[in-house]
């Protein structure tokens, strides 16, 4: 979504206050001083407060993105401000580390609500970026750098690709052809700047993977047949490759005939030093007899990209420096329900589908709170968390044949994905792994031996 056209340099402050209610009361009279039909910024003021209270709307990286429903006929309004020295509110720690306040008012008929949340989160996910913005010189460039930032021309300071990448380059297109290659896919975050393309690659879908895509100016991808989102928590050379190739595949980017030309080196170490030649067929046989098979039809292939980020992240952070381990079951949740069988009292109960659905960038941190309790989450196909701490009781037939060595959740995993259409994720509390299950097999994700910490 393009936020930079709801936003003008009007809207981008330099806040004078150092406490939360002060700098959301400048930045709501910033959001809403041309508007003509007048807003009650006092009662807008209050509830964002009373939410901060119970729900803090830290994104991290210096990032806080306050945002409430409003009964007016715009879309929606936005406001930035930077406090260079950190907001103090009684809410948390986390808010002495906030540099930067994003104010987003949306309208009470605006329908892509998490959408829009989604999309301003990904604005930020960069930390270098984000400093870029917050370290400007004067209010001015800080504008600059804001707006530049929401179209995708970030306007930081890039090097150079060197000869050896461009030369990299071309060697890999002479395999491609070779091998008679259906895509190329290229992990952009092994360089700071952009990739050059050669022409020997046309005819060939062109992909590109990266943890952040506001790191990559739209002139620059413009000539992409798309963009693959993945974070990854790892110095390994391709660290993304089987969840970008199952990304792919889940949004039809890749067929399961296909033959991809992977091209990749070190994060950041802005050198190419990798191909890999990747045949769909062979790397998910077990999982996919026909196309249509990877990504069941009641499930949204945003809601399986969301869940794999934060398995990920567990997988690697842990929980307050403790490893953790649990279960994501998605998708065919009305036959699934029919096994399983509450452990604790569900704690998403009584709230609102919005408010608990795994779109929303800000329920991460829901998430992750709850993953210490025994069980499984169980999530709809279109993200909505319907329990947590749920034991799963397949039958018993549903649990022969898993390898030696795993545990209960991925025997758990195993039967669920074979008993129901669901896709069961589960990250081991012992290994760190990050696993996948569909019909009963396995996808391993992420390795948290090899896998660097944040």
């Amino acid at each position: 979504m393009r936020i930079d056209r709801y936003i003008t340099k009007s809207r981008i402050i330099d806040l004078e206050s150092r406490d939360l209610r002060g700098a959301l009361k400048e930045l709501l009279e910033a959001a809403t001083s041309r508007v003509k039909n007048k807003l009650d910024n006092q009662r807008l003021l209050r509830e964002l407060v009373a939410r901060e209270k119970t729900m803090s709307t830290y994104l991290g990286n210096g990032v806080a993105v306050p945002h409430i429903r409003v009964r007016m006929n715009r879309r929606l309004i936005l406001s930035v401000g930077r406090c260079v020295s950190g907001i103090d509110h009684e809410s948390g720690e986390d808010y002495k580390d906030i540099r930067l306040i994003v104010l987003l008012l949306i309208g009470h008929r605006e329908r892509s609500y998490l959408n829009i949340l989604s999309s301003l989160a990904r604005q930020f996910q960069d930390k270098e970026q984000v400093d870029f913005m917050i370290d400007s010189v004067d209010l001015r460039t800080f504008r600059d750098r804001i707006l530049r930032g929401f179209s995708g021309a970030s306007g930081m300071p890039k090097r150079r690709q060197s000869r050896f990448n461009q030369l990299f380059f071309r060697e890999a297109a002479t395999i491609a052809n070779a091998a008679k290659c259906d895509a190329l896919l290229v992990f952009g975050d092994t360089v700071n700047g952009p990739f050059p393309v050669p022409r020997a690659f046309a005819g060939m879908k062109v992909v590109l993977v990266t943890r952040t895509v506001g790191s990559h100016p739209q002139n620059e991808t413009q000539n992409l047949s798309a963009i693959i989102e993945l974070r990854s928590f790892s110095d390994q050379r391709l660290s993304q490759l089987r969840s970008a190739v199952l990304i792919g595949l889940t949004r039809e980017i890749f067929s399961y005939n296909d033959l991809i030309c992977c091209v990749g080196g070190i994060p950041r170490s802005n050198q190419m030093d990798t191909i890999v030649v990747v045949d769909v067929e062979r790397e998910f046989h077990s999982v996919i007899t026909r196309e249509a098979d990877l990504l069941p039809a009641n499930v949204k292939v945003e809601v399986v990209e969301r869940m794999i980020a934060v398995a990920s992240t567990l997988a690697v952070q842990g929980r307050e420096g403790k490893p953790v381990g649990c279960l994501f079951v998605i998708g065919d949740s009305e036959k699934v329900n029919s096994l399983v069988k509450p452990l604790v009292l569900n704690p998403f109960h009584g709230y609102d589908e919005v408010d608990r659905n795994v779109i929303d960038p800000f329920m991460d941190e829901t998430i992750k709170e709850f993953s210490s309790i025994d069980g499984a989450f169980i999530i709809r196909g279109d993200g909505v968390i319907e329990s947590a701490g749920s034991l799963i009781h397949a039958p018993a037939d549903f649990y022969r044949g898993m390898p030696s060595g795993l545990g209960s959740r991925h025997s758990a995993a195993a039967a669920i994905s074979m008993a129901t259409e669901c896709i069961a994720i589960v990250v081991s509390a012992s290994s760190g792994q990050v696993t996948l299950f569909r019909r009963g097999a396995m996808i391993p994700l992420i390795d948290k031996s090899n896998a660097a910490s944040l």
